[in-house]
């Protein structure tokens, strides 16, 4: 019932409806600033990662030349890539008041990170297999910290998504759970954009 007081009718229904509120405006301030401090701490990965992506024990040791496809990594580019679209069409949807097509795209979103993130474990089992671990070398440690903490945030964004489908299915649409959808699709971005900064940094860079 606390929550009655935040619906909006249709003809009533405001163009952002996700800052409509003091506590939409306070979601996406604090989230933003939060975001920055994330910028910082992947910032810091690339930078540890990059001054060691060439420590290996030995020369005969794998290097990143040596373990990166660029097929597999272009493939999961495109799944998170193709999910950050997803869930603008799941944002346009909410400003536009219409439930169903916001909890679809929503939806949709979840099953392509899922995709994502499938195709990240069997990455790593292949490298793995193949001698690369946590402990093989400073470029393994540096390689696993930063992929792993992207992969926990993916994790993190999965969850967070999938909850909101299933509470919003129990509540409908109105200002206060659009600032709710509205914070998640932010961090879904920020999640993809890291990727493309791994994607080149780490693969391409590295197989070039």
């Amino acid at each position: 019932m606390a929550e009655v007081k935040y619906n909006v009718d249709n003809a009533n229904w405001p163009k952002h409806p996700e800052t409509a509120t003091l506590e939409g405006k306070n979601k996406f301030v604090g989230f933003w600033t939060f975001l920055a401090g994330e910028t910082v701490l992947f910032s810091c990965l690339f930078a540890t990662y990059l001054a060691l992506k060439d420590s290996v024990p030995s020369s005969d040791h794998l290097l990143a030349a040596d373990l990166f496809h660029l097929e597999l990594a272009f493939v999961m580019t495109m799944f998170l890539l193709t999910s950050s679209l997803t869930s603008v069409f799941a944002v346009h949807h909410m400003r536009n008041n219409n439930f169903a097509k916001m909890q679809l795209w929503l939806g949709i979103t979840v099953l392509l990170g899922a995709g994502f993130l499938a195709l990240e474990i069997y990455e790593f089992i292949a490298y793995v297999q193949l001698g690369h671990t946590f402990r093989s070398s400073a470029f393994g440690s540096a390689f696993y910290i930063l992929i792993g903490t992207h992969g926990f945030h993916v994790i993190i964004g999965l969850i967070w998504i999938t909850l909101l489908i299933i509470r919003n299915s129990g509540r409908g649409l109105s200002v206060y759970t659009a600032a709710k959808v509205n914070t998640a699709s932010l961090y879904w971005h920020f999640i993809d954009v890291v990727w493309v900064f791994i994607f080149t940094i780490v693969y391409l860079l590295g197989v070039l």
